[in-house]
């Protein structure tokens, strides 16, 4: 095949189920499978190279054109709004964003509230749509020590089982937008390699189909 495709992938579970899909659908690349620490890896029978990335940073490998797809999570793309297409959501790593608080939290509309997240740009627009004011405390760490500690009144988290919440006396107040993991494609190679882009859509968008019956 005289034509690559770069595949971004998200390292961990995530982008393991990922690669299986894209093996389902043809692309397979065995030696990823194998167990060493390579980030890159590739099949020139299949036209496709691999790479695992930090899932916060798809988007960029895609956005920049080092990579011309890749699976990144829908809240990175709705915080980061990089310049992608989103193709396909694969129904995969489902969570939701949501406002969590402690159990006896009561919001008083006439104080700023103070909001702890890793998410400020999704955080602002939703109260922004609530007509809310704000103080948002970007943190990259531990979020739900900051209202037991009195940093934050409230936060905005990813939420999956809402385990972690539960251990330290922390309850989901609010669902902002459920979370899943989608199919981007780097704007330009949507052109330049639109067969191989849109044969693999079309095989993981079957699987994903079949996966939902």
């Amino acid at each position: 095949m005289d034509q690559m495709i770069n595949v971004a992938l998200p390292k961990g579970r995530l982008g393991e189920k990922v690669y299986a899909m894209f093996e389902k659908a043809g692309f397979e690349c065995p030696s990823i499978k194998e167990n060493n620490r390579k980030l890159i890896f590739e099949n020139p029978e299949a036209g496709v190279r691999y790479f695992w990335v930090k899932p916060s940073d798809v988007a960029i490998y895609v956005e920049r054109g080092a990579a011309d797809i890749g699976v990144a999570g829908k809240d990175i793309l709705l915080e980061y709004q990089p310049e992608i297409y989103e193709i396909l959501d694969l129904d995969i790593g489902k969570c939701r964003m949501a406002v969590a608080a402690k159990k006896d939290f009561c919001d008083d509309v006439r104080k700023t509230l103070k909001v702890a997240t890793k998410f400020s740009r999704i955080t602002k627009n939703y109260y922004a749509s609530l007509g809310r004011d704000i103080d948002v405390i970007h943190l990259n760490g531990s979020i739900e020590i900051a209202p037991i500690l009195g940093l934050s009144d409230v936060i905005v988290d990813i939420v999956e089982t809402g385990t972690t919440l539960k251990e330290n006396d922390l309850e989901v107040i609010e669902t902002i937008v459920p979370i899943s993991a989608r199919l981007i494609a780097n704007k330009a190679s949507t052109k330049f390699k639109a067969d191989l882009i849109a044969r693999i859509t079309q095989s993981l968008a079957q699987q994903t189909e079949a996966a939902r019956q």
